[in-house]
């Protein structure tokens, strides 16, 4: 957030220098003017020192953005999970553990319209699922039968511990009965 904002401050104030060298340019700001500023920067206290300050800090906002820009692994803003190992560091995307949630929770028989939601908690994994049910197979059995799927598929497959694991039914699916019409 406060680079967001340093970062505003700059291009502000980048425009405004820029708009005020196109001015001089163009000849809005006279050249006495200007010899006049810049005497006054050089001779006057009641100028230099605001103009050092102004100019002391954009630069240090400057160098500021620079290292953003050039940092290692900088760049990488995709949310993950992250372990450590013996080998080095493991890094496993939020969206590959909600397709491995989706991939267990598919093998499912009853269940419609998957989608998965994780959020990482202290305890481990937290993970929600949600599903249309085709209205023939008794609930809670089919809701268990998730979470243990979709439980041990990820721990055996991530090595990360899930916390929970919700299973939310939104509604039962529409069974789609197509009507052959009848020739005779």
């Amino acid at each position: 957030m406060i680079d967001r904002l340093l970062l505003f401050i700059f291009t502000v104030v980048v425009i405004a220098g820029a708009v005020c060298l196109l001015l001089a340019a163009f000849g809005a700001i006279s050249y006495d003017s200007s010899v006049e500023f810049m005497h006054k920067v050089y001779s006057e206290m009641n100028t230099a020192v605001p103009f050092i300050a102004a100019v002391f800090v954009l630069l240090l906002i400057g160098i500021r953005l620079f290292y953003i820009s050039v940092r290692v692994g900088g760049g990488s803003n995709v949310p993950s999970i992250d372990q450590r190992t013996e080998f080095g560091d493991i890094r496993i995307s939020i969206e590959t553990v909600e397709n491995l949630a989706l991939k267990a929770a598919s093998r499912t028989r009853g269940l419609k319209d998957l989608r998965a939601r994780v959020n990482v908690g202290s305890a481990g994994i937290e993970i929600v699922i949600r599903s249309l049910v085709d209205g023939e197979t008794s609930i809670p059995e089919l809701t268990e039968e998730i979470q243990r799927a979709v439980k041990a598929h990820l721990e055996d497959i991530t090595g990360i511990p899930v916390a929970s694991v919700s299973v939310y039914v939104a509604n039962v699916a529409q069974a789609s009965h197509t009507f052959k019409s009848r020739v005779e």
